[in-house]
């Protein structure tokens, strides 16, 4: 018998005794840990106290039958496989148990092989229902990705956010490409009474203009050339749920007259059907300045309105740097644990240095700065010089423990520049090919400037002596 893996448990139950005997040897030569009970009465208790992968039941039994005993087994352990035994001429018992819930039965006499085959498949469906329970919590825990960020802007959106959620109010986020809309719309989504149904992300940017009218309405078969059978949209696939719409700045009038009309009426058209109701819980966003957009004629005033009931803006990293660290620990953990590697930390002189860049490409750009600095590390720690070059290429930063260089009105410029190498030196702890990297200069650069002072030094020196 082809069982899923130890503990794989039988309890059988049955009131005349030859049979519990028979079946118990039976499943134990299959390899299976059995559990017996004379009576329903004692199998509820072994019930209440443990769970079995299998039940196996008499259903005409004194007591507690074995009707009542599989309504029992679905309240206290929904989980387990319920086969019934039955005699030949009340099969229609047998029916209504399959009604309740049995996943078979088997009449008596019993035949070994077929009692043996039917108790298997129990077994297997058992282990399939576990493992896709699994997979569903895993991938739900996938999707399911975390909000992170203690910044006070952060803390003031998300108090928004959870006042809108479960409203069924439509909101519009507004905020730069790579702050995390999606995932502020699918906590939206996921705290309200909607979060049991589907959420459908739709990258309205990413469909061209010609069929995303279909793309989310749908068509009817012969609507148009190559419409082939009939086809459901977007929204009609969020029925019940949230349908986010992300980049709706991009969409053109021809189609936001449609969207306009699922605001206001609640309904759908498909191409070339009719007008059916949907219900929905819109979320949009953008990056676009829409107000702008409807004054220059590109985008439906009356539309921005009906989105703008919520208007939330999320807010670009530069102005949550206070994240960063924990962003930082967050995509560090994850890329480290995704790519098996055996790294411990990122030095505080690289966190320091993400502090200082201002993230055009916002935390899409930061996750892509870590997991590329994960993968290319070579020690057990990255550090400044593992960050991205595009990075290193920019201005020198100062360490949060750093005084800024100030220099007086009229300080020679080859001296500020000799100062401020000396500076970016001090911080690379004397790396002059990293330092050079910083200031977007070129290495051999730093040495003329460096070889010119020791110079200069030098014939101060001996011009003192000379004096002397």
């Amino acid at each position: 018998m082809n069982l899923i893996a130890p503990p794989s448990e039988l309890l059988i139950v049955d009131d005349e005794a030859s049979n519990l005997e028979s079946l118990t040897r039976i499943f134990e030569r299959e390899g299976l840990e059995v559990v017996t009970a004379p009576n329903g009465k004692d199998a509820l208790e072994l019930l209440r106290k443990r769970r079995f992968d299998v039940l196996l039941t008499d259903l005409m039994m004194a007591g507690v039958s074995g009707v009542d005993l599989l309504k029992a087994t679905r309240q206290l352990s929904p989980e387990t496989e319920v086969v019934v035994m039955t005699a030949y001429g009340t099969v229609e018992n047998a029916v209504e148990a399959m009604r309740e819930g049995a996943y078979d039965f088997v009449t008596k006499p019993l035949k070994r092989a077929h009692v043996v085959r039917v108790v298997e498949k129990a077994f297997e469906r058992r282990s399939l229902v576990s493992e896709n329970r699994t997979l569903r919590a895993q991938l739900a825990a996938t999707k399911r990705r975390p909000i992170i960020g203690q910044s006070l802007t952060m803390r003031r959106m998300m108090e928004v956010v959870e006042q809108a959620a479960p409203s069924a109010a439509t909101v519009l986020l507004l905020g730069e490409s790579g702050t995390g809309k999606e995932l502020i719309a699918r906590q939206i989504h996921e705290s309200s009474a909607r979060a049991g149904k589907a959420f459908v992300p739709v990258n309205c940017a990413a469909i061209p203009e010609t069929i995303l009218e279909s793309e989310l309405f749908g068509y009817e078969k012969g609507s148009f050339t190559g419409a082939t059978a009939r086809r459901e949209g977007r929204f009609t696939h969020a029925d019940g749920g949230t349908l986010f719409l992300d980049e709706i700045g991009e969409v053109p009038l021809s189609v936001q007259v449609k969207l306009l009309r699922v605001l206001q009426e609640g309904e759908i058209e498909r191409l070339g059907g009719r007008a059916q109701k949907i219900d929905i819980r819109l979320v949009a966003a953008t990056n676009k300045d829409l107000r702008r957009e409807v004054t220059e004629g590109r985008f439906r005033e009356d539309l921005f309105y009906r989105l703008n009931v919520i208007a939330l803006r999320v807010p670009p990293l530069r102005e949550r740097k206070d994240d960063i660290p924990l962003l930082v620990e967050h995509f560090f953990t994850r890329f480290r644990e995704k790519n098996r590697k055996a790294l411990t930390a990122v030095t505080a002189e690289a966190i320091d240095f993400l502090g200082s860049y201002d993230w055009p490409g916002n935390v899409r750009e930061l996750e892509n700065a870590i997991e590329r600095a994960v993968v290319l590390c070579k020690s057990s720690q990255i550090g400044v010089d593992d960050l991205p070059r595009e990075l290193r290429g920019q201005a020198p930063w100062i360490g949060a423990s750093d005084r800024a260089l100030t220099f007086p009105i009229g300080t020679p410029l080859e001296e500020i520049e000799l100062l401020v190498i000396q500076e970016t030196l001090r911080h690379t702890k004397g790396d002059k090919r990293l330092a050079a990297q910083l200031l977007g200069i070129a290495t051999r650069t730093i040495y003329r400037k460096l070889d010119r002072q020791e110079g200069d030094e030098l014939g101060e020196g001996e011009q003192s002596k000379d004096l002397a």
